[in-house]
């Protein structure tokens, strides 16, 4: 009798707990230090109609229909994904095409990045990013068998990526484009792509980025402003500055909840680039510590979700699986970079926790398919043991 049952298949949860409590807690976390480093912003201006609780209301819908939305992707099993991803790829660009035509792309801060819809402003570089997921894992798949090849592994999937790349700088999106190429040639590396091919292809890229730096002067001010800050600290550094003094001021524990002085109208951008300089004045280096473990987690599973998608030959999924996590890993750090002056300031926001609906939506759509994928597999492994 104890042998039979010590036979018999262990009940397996249907789902990562713990990644769907790292993702709960993350959204938990930027719905209340959204609303923390926005209030007083909201309650002076005249756009928010002096509401206090503008933005809150705002990121409270956004991540409902996030959530909405995350249940209605986490239905779709994921080969339909795949024969959807060049669809989804090419409905991605004629949006980011649609964002460069005058009259219809919306400008603010001198960048075109938005759509106005319905009284919404829809970002199609978010979109982008989870549709270069879904596309590049299935090109890799299907040239699989051409991956140490230059002309027909590589070659094709660089000028589609170039294509959407020359989109994201036209508008310029230099934080999207360089989040699409980091999850791009990931996919292709993690797929089986030649090492000797992309260690070149990065060396290239780094002398392009310098290139893109080094002739226009405005990017040139911003770099000088990130390595300086303190030389320039009321303009090109102005911002970093302002991160720099808000981290110092939260020493371990921060000055409580609320109590950011910085968010008072000396940090721009508070609620969403720079939010985690909030977080680290009002919650301490604790605080962001918490943050970057619930991060770091988030990616650990998603690459074990997609190692034991491998082992189930299921890889498209797996390459689906850790193109997320490359994506929400590659952007998290880049923007906490960005806020401790590790790298220059580029536009983009802390994946999960910043306030703005396009990108909180599309990144709840991608935990749900890294969840879909992880249950497919946990369903697969239950059939064999049965």
């Amino acid at each position: 009798m104890l042998a039979d049952a010590l036979k018999r298949p262990t009940i397996m949860p249907a789902l990562d707990g713990s990644l769907l409590w790292s993702v709960i807690l993350l959204l938990a976390i930027g719905l209340v230090m959204v609303y923390s480093a926005s209030i007083a912003t909201a309650e002076a201006g005249r756009l928010t109609n002096f509401q206090p609780t503008y933005y809150l209301t705002r990121h409270g819908i956004f991540l409902a229909l996030g959530i909405v939305a995350g249940f209605v992707v986490f239905q779709v099993p994921v080969h339909v994904w795949q024969k959807a991803a060049p669809y989804l790829f090419v409905a991605a660009a004629i949006l980011l095409i649609a964002v460069l035509i005058p009259g219809i792309g919306r400008m603010v801060n001198g960048s075109q990045r938005w759509l106005r819809l319905a009284g919404i402003n829809l970002q199609p570089s978010e979109l982008a990013k989870l549709a270069v997921v879904l596309y590049a894992a299935d090109y890799t798949v299907r040239k699989a068998a051409f991956m140490g090849s230059f002309r027909k592994g590589f070659l094709p999937m660089a000028g589609v990526m170039l294509f959407a790349g020359t989109l994201l700088l036209l508008e310029p999106d230099y934080g999207a484009f360089a989040v699409i190429t980091i999850i791009a040639m990931g996919v292709l590396f993690l797929g089986g792509m030649n090492w000797r091919l992309f260690v070149a292809l990065v060396i290239v890229l780094v002398i392009a980025f310098v290139a893109l730096i080094w002739i226009a002067p405005y990017r040139m001010e911003r770099v000088a402003g990130f390595l300086n800050p303190w030389a320039d600290p009321f303009d090109t550094g102005y911002q970093l500055s302002h991160a720099l003094i808000a981290f110092g001021r939260g020493e371990w524990l921060g000055v409580g909840l609320g109590a950011s002085v910085e968010k008072l109208f000396y940090l721009p951008e508070a609620h969403t680039d720079f939010l985690l300089a909030v977080i680290g004045e009002e919650l301490g280096f604790a605080g962001v510590i918490v943050v970057l473990a619930l991060f770091a987690w988030l990616v650990t599973r998603a690459f074990a979700i997609g190692k034991q998608a491998v082992r189930l030959e299921r890889y498209y999924a797996a390459l689906v699986a850790q193109g997320i996590g490359l994506w929400l890993g590659a952007q998290a750090l880049i923007n906490m970079g960005v806020n401790l002056g590790v790298l220059p300031t580029k536009g983009l926001t802390l994946p999960l926790l910043s306030f703005g609906g396009s990108g909180l939506v599309a990144n709840i759509a991608a935990v749900a398919i890294l969840l879909r994928v992880d249950f497919e597999s946990r369903q697969l492994m239950l059939g064999r043991a049965a």
